[in-house]
């Protein structure tokens, strides 16, 4: 990752993608987070992506992250997850419809995807006389002690 400019369409990240696409200005440092963004497989808060973004340019201030972290939330291609432990983290907002159950424990994230439930939302929505607009669940919980011959988990991402 470099905060530099792309020097090819396949090296522009899917959120800086995105950002030129809303007529967002790209400068090096916003570049180097929607890139460390893109890269991510997990939630990150605003200080696990600062912490990330200064491995590769350690001029970037906190306060440029927060900022950037803002802008995007604002313009929709992030969105802001409250998975409890009092910070927010934060999902790309493209990324298809998922939902998060989150070990109470550990705080790891699991995603998970489940038509049923996304047809029983719909039902549901549906018999109080509304059409549903949008889903969004996150399930809390503690895994039971690990026993002999259990199924198992689920990749999680935290």
């Amino acid at each position: 990752m470099q905060p530099a400019a792309p020097a090819t369409a396949e090296a522009i990240s899917r959120i800086e993608r995105r950002c030129i696409e809303r007529g967002l200005k790209m400068t090096g440092q916003r570049r180097l987070i929607a890139c460390v963004l893109s890269e991510s497989s997990d939630h990150p808060d605003v200080e696990e992506l600062y912490r990330r973004a200064t491995r590769h340019d350690r001029r970037i201030s906190l306060a440029t992250v927060y900022r950037t972290v803002r802008l995007l939330e604002a313009e929709g291609i992030l969105e802001r997850r409250d998975f409890g432990g009092g910070r927010a983290r934060f999902d790309q907002a493209d990324r298809g419809a998922h939902h998060h159950l989150i070990d109470l424990d550990s705080g790891q994230v699991i995603e998970f995807a489940d038509p049923r439930l996304d047809a029983l939302a719909r039902q549901i929505a549906e018999e109080l006389g509304f059409e549903l607009a949008d889903l969004r669940l996150e399930l809390f919980g503690r895994s039971p002690p690990h026993k002999a011959g259990a199924r198992p988990r689920r990749k999680a991402t935290a």
